[in-house]
């Protein structure tokens, strides 16, 4: 469905993206299981239904359940999650983004990636981004 966004998403609906991105394909009780603070089994079935009718899910019936996965790569979801992040917390700046995320990683970050970080930096330099 074109022109379908995250932005568009409840935080109940985005728990429920992020079972079923992390799990591949999910029923409605392997979505409920995994949320936290979760609500009843009955309004995570109906948000599965409203998912499915914003083009963010579809399902495949296997005996009496069904099985819903998403319309879109884990990529296509991932680059929409973070222009959404980009917009809301950092003003669109992805210096200030990358700031932020290494001040949080402290120590995670050793030589090697800071070195893989390095070089992602050069090439958008020499491509001109």
């Amino acid at each position: 469905m074109a022109g379908k966004s995250d932005t568009e998403l409840s935080r109940r609906e985005r728990q429920i993206m992020d079972v079923v991105y992390a799990k591949g394909q999910a029923s409605v009780a392997d979505v409920h299981q995994a949320m936290e603070d979760r609500p009843s089994y009955s309004s995570v079935r109906t948000l599965m239904r409203i998912l499915e009718e914003k083009g963010h899910l579809k399902h495949r019936e296997e005996g009496l359940k069904y099985i819903y996965f998403p319309t879109r790569s884990r990529d296509q979801a991932s680059r929409s999650a973070t222009k959404r992040l980009l917009r809301t917390f950092f003003g669109g700046s992805a210096e200030q983004a990358v700031a932020a995320l290494i001040e949080v990683s402290g120590p995670s970050l050793d030589d090697e990636a800071l070195g893989r970080l390095s070089k992602l930096i050069e090439r958008a330099r020499k491509e001109g981004r």
